[in-house]
């Protein structure tokens, strides 16, 4: 039953991932939640792919939490409140925090609806391509409950607190062009599984080290100390240059295409 929640098919090194409860508009039950969480910690284990990209199976994102089949049992919300330590991500923040641990860029593709748990997932990852008629919301108020799935880690580097307040508050629906003004998403596209795609194909020329190092350096330097900052960056440099690839950059860059080397497997980041 798990494993049918969520499809993962890798082609040219792209992990897609798929949504898979179309009948029910990919609303996250228990299943989901533990789908995700494996496939989050399968694709972090391998060092092949070069992006991942995330979408729903059939004509919505994530319609939000199944709440009649999570209420089922009290056991439900135990299950994905718990946790050992306060600063880490339960099985409910997990789906939308656990992204960032992909040590390669992860594009979420948003169609349809895009409500509640799915806005949270959504913006776990590194960049969203959502078409222009996609519904979105920070859906939780109108259930009279706060959003706490890990988004609000995300939301508060995308958008002014008054306007993260204003959606959670009234659990508002927006469209692809309104998140796009409020910088919820990354681009607006009629088709937006292929843009992702292509963006997905285009980093393949770069360095697999160097989009690595670049995401940890943003993720863990975009808040906090200048000092902290300013030695990560020299850190992570020296440690692109100790690897391989660094130089099948330079040397792809400097020969014709007919000539250029493949990159060698990410280093761990």
């Amino acid at each position: 039953m798990t494993e049918q929640r969520v499809i993962v098919e890798i082609t040219n090194n792209i992990a897609h991932v798929k949504l898979n409860r179309a009948d029910k508009l990919n609303a996250l039950d228990m299943p989901m939640f533990i789908a995700i969480r494996h496939t989050i910690k399968t694709l972090r284990k391998n060092r092949e792919i070069r992006a991942v990209i995330v979408s729903g199976n059939g004509d919505d994102f994530c319609s939000g939490l199944d709440v009649k089949s999570i209420m089922k049992s009290p056991m439900n919300m135990l299950k994905l409140l718990f946790k050992v330590l306060p600063w880490r991500s339960n099985l409910a923040q997990v789906v939308s925090t656990g992204w960032q641990a992909i040590p390669v860029p992860v594009i979420c593709v948003i169609q349809g609806r895009c409500w509640g748990g799915g806005l949270q997932i959504a913006l776990g990852a590194d960049f969203r391509f959502a078409t222009p008629d996609s519904s979105l919301s920070i859906l939780e108020g109108k259930w009279g409950l706060i959003p706490d799935m890990g988004g609000t880690v995300a939301l508060r580097d995308l958008i002014a607190v008054d306007q993260a307040k204003k959606l959670a508050m009234t659990a508002e629906m927006f469209n692809g062009e309104q998140a796009l003004a409020l910088n919820l998403v990354t681009e607006i596209a009629a088709t937006p599984l292929e843009d992702a795609q292509a963006f997905a194909l285009s980093l393949m020329s770069k360095s697999p080290d160097a989009i690595a190092a670049n995401k940890k350096l943003y993720n863990k330097s975009w808040k906090g100390s200048k000092g902290w900052a300013l030695f990560r960056e020299s850190y992570y440099q020296i440690r692109v240059l100790m690897g391989k690839n660094v130089h099948r950059k330079i040397y792809n860059q400097t020969h014709d295409v007919e000539q250029h080397k493949p990159f060698l497997t990410r280093k761990k980041w």
